[in-house]
């Protein structure tokens, strides 16, 4: 019948169309697997030429000229494209101009305000963007919060980068030593593995001997011209990528034990900075030493002055033994002082640095001040048999746990001073003096200082500054099971106004050494327990001075404000970075080192230079 189908006949069609359909199944996969379909978006197109054209420039410019590129985003936000048949109007422009047009984190709708000092800048090809890359300065680059805030911090404190050839030597060196292993193993590369290791042994040879750029040979131009077209030739070459990955992956190993190794030395070094003196500074002590005893005895010895024990002066006294750092705050001091024939100081050191100290301050003068050099030792009774020689002002760190508004986890690090056992002895040592003012010699005066001398404290032994960011009942583990008022602020040494006349009716002196005693059956180590001590003895006794007397914190913190350091009466560099220390913060250091006496013979012959 005309217009059926035969049964046998639907049968061969569906088996015909079954095959067709398998046939096809296997046919696509195929084609996505070799690379011979077309996605009929441009883009992707000229993406995969901008690799091609960028292939074998570097990490650096290349990352650089992504930046260029994303400011160029920035600044041109993206345009509609006109789209007809499938294919862009405009995919016959070169690589580059799409890339300028399209290429950038950035999208959605925002506001862009034009930089009236920007240019409009052309790309044409790869050559073009590199040098663009190198021209145009990073502070040029918008750089705004929704960024990150650390392109802001960089931003605010960007260093110039110091022995860039160097690195940049390293690096090729780097890059070099990833490909040598994977090009070794091609037979059809001998003549370039061989190129290879040669250049990696000069470099290995040039950067072993020069650490700066100023020891670099002056024939270098040529050795990176040719290591950089060794590495171009072994980045055209097809190569397995797991052994290019396994050579940088031992690499970044061993440049993190080494960055270990480096991290574990400065800090010992570190250490070694704080707890040593320098040797221009034992030099100077060491100078001053023979000085004193190449001079008659006669001529340098001076009768002390009526000023000296004259109690109606003011009396300074300075625990130090460092002959620069008590010099300095001396005469900061007197030059702020409004009467300097009323000020007399007392400076306490040990047999070591005592003639030194002596002959510093016999051919030294400072205005019409007297100085008045004790050695400790002669001072110490005999029946504290396990007290140290001398001992300066104790500085330890109290790190605890800080306020609920931060992470549970948070710890905040305060720097202390306290006296020291050393300060105990003043009471016996100063017998004609009721009142008496101690300054730490890591401490620089801008001010005059006479009004604490007219300060009313009460029944209070101790003016100092508090420090109510650390409270007593924080120390509890520290203090142990005595009683104390929890609420009560670690007081500072550094500027302490002390009445010895009231301190010899407490007999705080003992009170102190009887927390010693406790604290040393603990076994605590006796500078330890002097410190523990410390804080108890003067328990209700401290008289609070005005913040604004002294600033504390510039051998340690590097955030304080300039305001603030030139509002402040003191200036108190606790911390391990002093001032005549290379580790002290340069910013800091220059307040300091105004009042040092630069043109004194010695310094100069010890090289004393900060």
């Amino acid at each position: 019948m005309k217009g059926v189908v035969s049964p046998k006949r639907r049968c061969n069609c569906f088996f015909i169309a079954v095959l067709g359909l398998a046939f096809l199944s296997m046919l696509v996969p195929l084609v996505f697997l070799l690379g011979f379909h077309s996605s009929g978006f441009p883009f992707e197109q000229e993406s995969s030429q901008l690799r091609d054209a960028l292939e074998g420039y570097d990490l650096y410019d290349f990352s650089h000229m992504i930046g260029i590129i994303q400011q160029e985003h920035v600044n041109n936000p993206i345009k509609e494209m006109p789209v007809g048949n499938g294919i862009n109007s405009s995919s016959n422009k070169s690589p580059m101009q799409v890339e300028q047009r399209n290429f950038g984190p950035l999208a959605g709708n925002y506001v862009h305000v034009p930089s009236p000092t920007r240019t409009e800048v052309k790309i044409s090809s790869p050559v073009q963007v590199i040098q663009l890359a190198k021209t145009v300065d990073e502070n040029e680059m918008h750089c705004e919060l929704r960024f990150g805030s650390y392109c802001l911090w960089r931003c605010e404190h960007k260093e110039v980068l110091i022995d860039s050839m160097v690195k940049k030597l390293k690096d090729r060196l780097f890059v070099a030593r990833a490909y040598f292993p994977s090009i070794a193993k091609l037979p059809a590369q001998e003549k370039l593995s061989t190129e290879l290791k040669q250049n990696i042994q000069d470099f290995e040879r040039i950067t072993g001997e020069a650490t700066t750029d100023s020891d670099l040979p002056s024939h270098l131009g040529e050795k990176l011209q040719r290591m950089e077209a060794v590495i171009a030739k072994s980045k055209s070459i097809r190569v397995d990528c797991n052994n290019v990955d396994k050579k940088f992956r031992q690499l970044v190993e061993l440049i993190e034990d080494e960055a270990n190794f480096h991290t574990k030395q400065s800090a010992f070094l570190y250490q070694l900075a704080v707890q040593t003196m320098p040797k221009s500074l034992h030099c100077l002590s060491m100078r001053l030493t023979v000085e004193y005893f190449n001079k008659v005895s006669m001529d340098l010895e001076v009768s002390p002055t009526e000023n000296i024990v004259d109690p109606e002066l003011y009396h300074y006294v300075v625990l130090s033994r460092n002959i620069l750092a008590s010099s300095v705050l001396i005469n900061s001091t007197v030059a702020h002082a409004k009467e300097s024939k009323k000020l007399v100081f007392h400076i306490l050191t040990d047999r070591e640095n005592y003639y030194s100290m002596k002959m510093w301050f016999l051919k030294n003068s400072f205005n019409e001040s007297a100085v008045q050099v004790l050695n400790l030792e002669d001072y110490i009774p005999e029946s504290y048999n396990k007290m140290p020689d001398l001992s300066l002002a104790e500085e330890f760190r109290v790190s605890f746990q800080t306020a609920h508004k931060l992470p549970p986890m948070h710890y905040k690090m305060e720097y202390i001073s306290l006296f020291s056992h050393s300060h105990y002895l003043l009471p016996e040592i100063f017998k004609n003096f009721d009142r008496i003012i101690v300054l730490d010699d890591d401490m620089l005066v801008q001010k005059d200082l006479s009004a604490l001398w007219k300060i009313d404290m009460g029944r209070n032994v101790n003016g100092a500054v508090e420090m109510c960011t650390v409270q007593l009942g924080q120390l509890s583990n520290y203090l142990g099971r005595n009683s104390f008022n929890s609420s009560s602020c670690v007081w500072m040494s550094g500027v302490n106004v002390i009445d010895l006349a009231k301190w010899r009716e407490l007999n705080l002196t003992e009170t102190f050494r009887k927390f010693v005693k406790e604290f040393d059956i603990e076994g605590t180590h006796y500078e330890a327990a002097a410190s523990r001590a410390s804080l108890l003895t003067f328990q209700d006794l401290v008289y609070a001075l005005d913040d604004s007397w002294v600033l504390s914190g510039l051998g340690h913190n590097y955030g304080l404000g300039s305001q603030a350091i030139r509002n402040a009466a003191v200036l108190h560099y606790n911390g391990n970075m002093k001032p005549w220390l290379e580790i002290g913060i340069p910013k800091y250091k220059s307040f300091w080192v105004k009042f040092m006496n630069g043109e004194d013979q010695f310094l100069s012959e010890c090289n004393v230079s900060l």
